[in-house]
């Protein structure tokens, strides 16, 4: 498998390193922690600049590597875009695969934490319309690669002290190809997963990362996850008990979904006002005007007002 991956792997300059990987790289502390292994911030020897190295754990997978690593490797080295986390390296150390990123200060995650803790608001308005526009980007540059991230959650996001914010963790992501052919529904972090997913579609559209960025939206501005289920049945309830429960006139199709139930409880849409109260009755007006016709539109239309209305928090 080894031999196999140095002759699939390339990153810009070569193939895949076999090498010590303190040769180049001095660990400083570990940083995160995941199924998918472990990332420290190191010092690149060479460049004296920081780095992430991202150890992939071989053993979740039957032949070394795991497919989740395969794929962001041959995604990453494909895509070069400013909010987008570069891959710099991919080295072979010791029968282990550590993948050399650049470094970013933390995560969106640990950024909305501790505002929580230290102002127990939600991110200024300028912030939250720089990220939203920074992610937007990396989102359309994305997509017009025929690329759908599929994993789009705080923890994925990442910030630095500069104000910058890129998208990261190509793990999940697939390039995708018209006529679109099927996928697993198995995907995103179920906070942030879109209703077409919850409801068993194995065929869907980068719309869905869409949904998973209104979904974030929110968290920056309320530092409160929009829909906190605890299973994908609550998950599902908790959108409709917010957005109503979807019928063919505001979802054409809906009831094809494999698990579309025609005895779902029936609820409808709550005022947007209850869980975006920082919207005046102005903007309030904008966001039904535009999506009580389409249910999806329901949450990324709000993402589109924030962008293009410099007022929309302002009373």
């Amino acid at each position: 498998m080894q031999s196999a991956l140095k002759n699939r792997l390339f990153v810009k300059e070569g193939p895949t390193k076999n090498i010590s990987i303190n040769v180049n790289y001095d660990k400083l502390e570990q940083i995160g922690e995941g199924t998918y292994g472990v990332v420290y911030k190191a010092l690149d020897k060479q460049t004296g600049k920081f780095v992430a190295l991202k150890k992939v754990r071989m053993e979740t997978s039957a032949e070394g590597v795991p497919s989740t690593a395969m794929r962001e490797i041959s995604l990453l080295k494909e895509i070069n875009h400013e909010n987008v986390v570069k891959l710099h390296d991919v080295i072979m150390s010791d029968n282990k695969l550590f993948l050399v990123f650049e470094f970013m200060d933390q995560d969106l995650k640990k950024l909305l934490e501790s505002r929580r803790k230290e102002f127990g608001s939600g991110l200024p308005e300028p912030i939250i319309k720089n990220y939203l526009y920074q992610i937007l980007n990396a989102l359309a540059y994305c997509h017009m690669h025929r690329i759908i991230h599929r994993d789009l959650k705080p923890q994925n996001l990442l910030v630095n002290n500069n104000g910058g914010i890129k998208l990261a963790d190509f793990g999940l992501a697939r390039a995708f190809s018209f006529p679109l052919r099927n996928y697993t529904h198995e995907v995103i972090t179920l906070w942030y997963r879109a209703p077409e997913i919850l409801l068993g579609a194995k065929i869907y559209t980068m719309a869905v990362d869409l949904w998973s960025l209104g979904c974030i939206f929110t968290e920056m501005m309320t530092l409160r996850p929009l829909f906190p289920g605890d299973s994908e049945i609550d998950q599902l309830f908790r959108i409709f008990r917010t957005l109503g429960t979807p019928t063919d006139s505001t979802w054409p199709g809906v009831h094809r979904y494999p698990d579309f139930k025609p005895l779902f409880p029936l609820w409808d849409a709550r005022h947007i006002d209850d869980f975006l109260p920082e919207l005046n009755e102005k903007n309030q007006q904008k966001v039904f005007y535009v999506s009580n016709s389409v249910y999806y539109n329901r949450i990324i239309v709000i993402i589109i007002i924030i962008i293009k209305n410099k007022n929309i928090l302002t009373n």
